[in-house]
């Protein structure tokens, strides 16, 4: 009887075991996806602003601030855009991580349940047929 408590606490406790390491692999893919995608937005971010200042730096007269004020406003305007498609692209890869991780859970779930029923079958039948 004690054989059988064991042997099913051992089989769900790998079964558990298996699925946490699994989540936390498509949990850390998915965070190194966001990661790579805001290094890139940054890093672009930071070469357009640093082109635009060293301009603005040789800015001399009030002409001159003229002349480069709709390159600032064309700078403001594409940060705010590429910030908001940056935060759409890591929305989706954050869905993708979620769902992907709520198949592995559900997959685990369903695992677990299917050799917890086959076990209480096979103790079922051992038991009546005594």
């Amino acid at each position: 009887m004690y054989e059988q408590f064991n042997s099913q606490f051992l089989s769900l406790g790998k079964t558990f075991a298996d699925a946490a390491v699994k989540a936390q692999g498509v949990a850390l893919a998915g965070f190194e996806k966001i990661a790579d995608v805001q290094l890139k937005a940054v890093e672009k971010q930071v070469n357009a602003s640093s082109a635009f200042w060293s301009e603005a730096s040789e800015v001399r007269d009030f002409d001159g601030a003229k002349a480069i004020w709709p390159k600032g406003v064309a700078l403001a305007k594409e940060s705010a855009e590429k910030l908001y498609n940056t935060n759409q692209e890591v929305l989706g890869i954050t869905l993708k991580t979620n769902e992907a991780l709520g198949n592995l859970i559900k997959g685990s779930f369903e695992a677990t349940n299917e050799t917890v029923t086959k076990q209480v079958n096979a103790v079922k039948k051992a038991a009546s047929g005594k």
